[in-house]
Order: structure tokens, then sequence, then C-alpha cells
């Protein structure tokens, strides 16, 4: 495995306060997934928010992966271990050792060009894998498209033209791409505004957020 920039030493203090602001909405609902001392891989991982939290609070141990120069200078200034690569060159050097506890994919699933395989990379390098993405099927997004517009929500606010967003999909859809790839869904939050979203989520929600493992493991 390459050599992790930063980590593994105390945080200092600009560091601690850092990983100690709120997480992201679907960051906390991750987090809550996660078990204590659990080893984490955090793909597309930005500044190492989640991991960061992990290590603090529920002493667990992991690395991030990110490509953005900026985010992975973050990542050390928070003392997350960070190595600086493109997940979809494939995750096969951590396939060698001992497998992952949870690996996680946070709103960057839509971003992915060859998203079926990095799917199948993160069933096989983890246990559990965890992923949260953009709900194309929010009722704005429909209402949007149907004045003959692109939508820019929070979750998405990019114009078409500057979009890093390839393959945007709803719940429903996503659960299909599992069952073909032999992914059992384990758990699933829907949220929009920060907030849980129990009824009609499909069409509520901005954000899906699911815990998945391979079948028969």
């Amino acid at each position: 495995m390459p050599a992790a920039q930063a980590a593994g030493a105390p945080l200092s203090p600009p560091a601690a306060a850092a990983a100690a602001k709120p997480l992201r909405a679907d960051l906390a609902i991750i987090a809550g997934w996660i078990r204590p001392y659990a080893n984490v891989l955090d793909l597309g991982c930005g500044d190492g928010a989640l991991l960061a939290h992990l290590e603090r609070v529920k002493h667990c141990h992991g690395y991030g992966v990110e490509i953005d120069d900026a985010e992975v200078q973050a990542c050390a200034r928070h003392g997350v271990d960070v190595i600086q690569r493109n997940i979809e060159d494939g995750l096969e050097m951590f396939m060698a050792g001992d497998p992952f506890d949870v690996v996680v994919l946070s709103m960057a699933l839509q971003a992915t060009q060859r998203t079926e395989k990095v799917l199948e990379d993160m069933s096989h390098v983890a246990r559990e894998g965890i992923v949260s993405f953009p709900n194309f099927g929010h009722w704005f997004h429909v209402w949007s498209i149907l004045r003959g517009r692109m939508p820019i929500t929070r979750e998405m606010p990019y114009e078409w033209f500057n979009t890093p967003n390839l393959h945007l999909t709803t719940p429903r859809d996503f659960e299909d791409l599992a069952t073909r790839l032999g992914l059992v869904i384990m758990e699933k939050v829907f949220l929009a505004e920060g907030r849980i979203i129990t009824h009609f989520p499909v069409k509520r929600a901005t954000q899906a957020i699911y815990r998945f493992r391979r079948k028969g493991d």
C-alpha cells in the first residue's frame, strides 16, 4: 500500500477543533452505523471530516482516498491518513490484506464513470459498504425538467455545462443495480434539509443513504 500522508500523531489544536465541528447530515447517519474501533476506508473522503470524527469519537482507524490536492492537504491538517488516488483506478491495493470493516463513498457515487465497478470493488474490499447520493427523483428535479430546466439544488449546485455528476439516480434505480450486483441492502435512510424523511421518500428526500453487504457474506 502506498504511504499515506498525515496522521498517527495526536491532533493539533486547530485540527482537533476542525474534527469537533458538526458533521454533514449524511455523514452523521453514516457515523452512527459504524461501530467503535472499526477499520474504515473512506473513498472520496474530501477534507477527512468523517474519518477525523470516527477516530476522535469511536476510536476507529482508517484511510481516506482523495484525488483533489486541496482536500488531501485538508486531510493532513485534520490528522487523517490519506492516499491521493483516483478510486476509479481500482481498489486492488486494499484487497491484499484483511478486509476493512466498512468502506464509505459519500455524495460521490453520481460522479463516477464506472459506477458498477466502483460498487463491486467496494463489496470486495470491506465487509460492509455505505453510500450516500443525491436523489434525482425529488419532486423539485421533476418540476425543473418539466419547466425545461436542469435542476440546481444544494446537493447538486452545478450548471449543466460544468457539473461533475455523470450518473444521477433515484433510490429505486440504485436498489435495482444493487440487486443485479448481488448486494444486500441492510439499512437505508432518506434526508431532506438534514431531516429524516419516512413518508414518500422517493419524491420528498434530497439525499439517500444505503448500507449494504455482498450476498453470502
